[in-house]
Parts: structure tokens; sequence; C-alpha cells
């Protein structure tokens, strides 16, 4: 059981967070500077070693933000595990291909895209100057990030390079290559050209609009209890839901499933607990997190507004609840680890209150059903 100390360090404000502008080898290029770049579970792909994190503890993925102003692009690189983007605030161009061609796709608020790994890819603003954008990367060891060819030339020109060692040393400050460092060697034409072409009808599929996702009311079996009425809406991987029926857009392996939560004014998630280390994003509203902790059952408050959307790092084998206070509905959404399907454990109560009130129970695969047919099929 986690102590009320080790859960506060799991809550993560908006206001609090900490950034960089300084994270990559970008921060000398004219076109891309100001980037602020967060850190807030795991330390991501940054490459200055005094990067703020706001919380180390491997959770099998790593989350992120980035906002920059109108404008400015975040210029070609790679990464080996997954990255996905998800837009709380602006208008994003998202780039990717550089083959030479570049294909590019916009989001806006409420949208996510699931980049594939080993393409190159970048982002650029077209929205407001404050627009902001979590990030979600495969593995507790993202294996680093590759910087497309025009990226590091664009930084040797401003008198910036990085080595081998990936060590950035910038010449503007007076730093000196080491005798025995090189600069880090690019891809060459012929080794990118190599690499999987992703048409925009392909990536279309990889991008998950907030139109179109497909709500489930009985994605939980306390769904239909009085005071709870929580919807979820699957965007990448197998999630929580119970709710047979429902499938994700986007479902090859990314290390973490993403579900958006929608928790009514008033509502709640009721007692339950997970295998699995789990991450909420308050994009709207409101969310009371009840935890059990060495000192009994602990609340902090997350919530999202215009500008500033907190986060909570929901722990592993411990029961939460997690509950509506306000007058609106509470949005959120929910990351969880891992590429397997996750089996919920309520409190018994909660599946008394449900085959008793309802009529619905868990089919043998986990899966909410009625009760008569799942009792009919055991005698």
């Amino acid at each position: 059981m986690i102590t009320p100390e080790a859960l506060a360090e799991r809550f993560i404000p908006f206001a609090g967070l900490k950034y960089s502008t300084e994270a990559f080898i970008d921060y000398c290029i004219p076109a891309s500077t100001p980037k602020y770049n967060y850190a807030l579970i795991g330390p991501g792909v940054s490459q200055n070693p005094n990067q703020p994190v706001s919380l180390r503890e491997p959770h099998g993925f790593q989350v992120g933000g980035v906002s920059m102003p109108h404008g400015k692009t975040n210029p070609a690189h790679m990464h080996f595990t997954c990255e996905v983007f998800i837009c709380t605030r602006g208008d994003w161009r998202i780039e990717w291909g550089f083959n030479p061609q570049v294909q590019s796709a916009p989001i806006g608020e409420g949208d996510l895209v699931s980049v594939p790994t080993w393409i190159y890819r970048g982002f650029t603003n077209i929205g407001v100057d404050d627009g902001f954008m979590f990030t979600a990367l495969g593995g507790d060891n993202t294996g680093g990030i590759l910087w497309g060819p025009s990226t590091l030339k664009a930084a040797a020109e401003q008198g910036v390079q990085l080595t081998e060692g990936y060590r950035i040393v910038d010449s503007r400050r007076g730093d000196l290559m080491e005798p025995d460092e090189r600069p880090v060697q690019p891809m060459t034409a012929e080794e990118i050209a190599q690499l999987k072409h992703w048409p925009p009808s392909e990536m279309a599929r990889r991008i998950v609009r907030f139109a179109d996702l497909g709500w489930s009311s009985r994605a939980l079996l306390d769904a239909s209890l009085p005071g709870c009425g929580a919807e979820l809406a699957p965007a990448i991987g197998l999630g929580v839901s119970q709710d047979r029926d429902q499938l994700a857009p986007v479902q090859n392996p990314h290390g973490l499933s993403i579900e958006w939560v929608r928790i009514p004014p008033g509502g709640q998630i009721s007692r339950h607990r997970l295998q699995e280390k789990q991450v909420l994003i308050v994009k709207e509203g409101a969310v009371d997190v009840t935890v059990d902790t060495t000192a009994g059952p602990i609340t902090h408050r997350a919530q999202g507004q215009a500008k500033a959307w907190d986060t909570f790092s929901l722990p592993d084998r411990c029961w939460r609840t997690l509950r509506n206070p306000g007058a609106t509905p509470a949005l959120g959404v929910l990351m969880t680890a891992g590429d397997h399907r996750k089996r919920i454990e309520w409190d018994p109560t909660v599946c008394t209150q449900a085959a008793t009130e309802t009529g619905w129970a868990l089919d043998a695969n986990g899966y909410v059903a009625e009760k008569r047919f799942v009792d009919r099929a055991q005698r």
C-alpha cells in the first residue's frame, strides 16, 4: 500500500510544471525556438541532462508535453518506440516522411495521432501562441532520438553540433568537441529511401478525431448504478473497457493503451484497482481521485481548464475511486501500461450492487453482460 507522501508525488498539477527550452539540438534553429518541452513522467528523449522531470518512476511508458508559438516548427526526427500526440489546445500540423517529400495532416483540440516508429516526423503550431500537446512515448527506454539530415544541417549552420555520444556542442557558448568525439552522422538519402512510405490515406487511420470517438455507456460494470454513469471511448490498444463490442481505432502495440473517459456531474467510477500503472490527464472539469493509503483514503482533485490540465499517476494494485464533484461533465484521458487487455478488479460490493440493482455481471471473459445469461450458462 502506498504512503500519503508517495501518493502526493504522483499528483502533477499543470501550474507546477517546469520546462526546458534547450531539451534538443533544435533550440538553436530560429524556426524552432522558443519551444517548451515538458517531462511529466520519465525523462523522455530529452538531450538536456538538466531537463526537469516531474515523476521519474518507470511506468512502462512516458508522458511529456510541448508548447511553442504560432508558426514555430519541431523539425524532422525519428523515434524507435511509439509517439502519440494529444492536442489539448490550439491547432497543429503533424508532418512526416521527409523522404524527401513531406506529408502532413492538421489536428485540433481533442484529436490524437499515433506516429509510426522508424519514420521521420515533425510538427508545426498553426494555431494560437500557447497551443499545447501532451505526448506519450512507449517504453521506459525509448532508444533515444535520430535527427533528420536537414535538422542537423540547420543546427550546424548556427554553430551547434551533436556528437556520436549525443552531447550537444554549442560553439557560440565556447563549447569544444573533445579529441575523441565526432559529430553524429545522419542517415543518407539512400538509407532514408528504404524507410516505409506512409501515404496520407494510411496515416489518416492513425488519427483519432475527438468528433469520431465511439463512446460506450456499458464500458464499466458500475456505469448503470446510481451515482456512477462514466463512459469510455477507446483510442489506442486494449484498455480497461468492459464493453465486448468496443475496439480502438488504432490497434497495433504501443506499450500502453489510451482511452477517453467521461464522468457525468456527480458521477463516479466506483472503488476498483488495476495491476497496471495508469495515468489520468483531466481535459475538462474536475476529478476527485481517492486512493487507499497507509493512512487511509486520500483524495487529490485534478482539474482541466482552458489552458491547464492536471495529471495524476495512479499506482498499481491500489484501490481507487474517481468522482466528478462538479456541475459539468469531467473529461479526461486514461493511459494504462501494457499492450494486453487490462482487467479491472471491482470492490465486491460493486459486483453485488450491479447484479441486484441492474441485473448486470461480468462474463467469463471479463465483459459486462446480463447476469441471467451468465448464470444460465453456469448451470
